[in-house]
């Protein structure tokens, strides 16, 4: 069913995700400060391939350059991860603003796949690579940004279903 919205409703749901934007504006900001962050120390403390133990066996600090896109898929792929993350970007902005999900779940969820896809995307455009060092041994090497988009998109989930099950 179609909702029709009217010019000032619009205006008000326009205002309203303008003032979910600044309010969720800085949490997106320290995930990228903290992502390039954690990479800039990385490299200045680990050669590339190097790997330090925290707990032995389960997870250490292994430092790669990743070419690939999400776990070191399409290595050597920087156009395809570049147009991924433009739809992603996109996608969320249509998402947000036409299904109307003005609730915290979704909306945080948003900024974290946002600020985490722009964390990567800082180390493409810088470097040519992501820097990746989370390495549990057992899953493919990863970093701060991806622990934002992999947590955002389970909050974007559960926002959706929130949503859908109070219409």
């Amino acid at each position: 069913m179609k909702r029709h919205i009217n010019d000032e409703s619009q205006g008000s749901l326009m205002s309203a995700l303008a003032s979910s934007a600044v309010r969720y504006f800085p949490f997106g900001l320290l995930i990228i400060a903290v992502d390039q962050m954690t990479k800039a120390w990385v490299m200045a403390k680990l050669m590339p391939g190097e790997s330090i133990p925290i707990v032995r066996g389960v997870l250490h600090l292994t430092y790669v350059k990743n070419s690939g896109v999400a776990f070191g898929l399409f290595a050597g792929s920087n156009g395809l991860a570049l147009i991924i993350t433009v739809l992603i970007a996109a996608a969320l902005v249509l998402l947000t603003s036409r299904l109307v999900l003005t609730n915290g779940s979704f909306l945080i969820g948003a900024v974290g796949v946002l600020a985490g896809a722009l964390g990567n995307l800082i180390d493409r455009i810088r470097i040519g690579r992501v820097i990746d060092f989370i390495d549990f041994r057992v899953w493919p090497i990863f970093n701060f940004a991806d622990v934002a988009i992999v947590f955002g998109a389970g909050l974007i989930l559960y926002g959706v279903v929130i949503a859908s099950r109070r219409q």
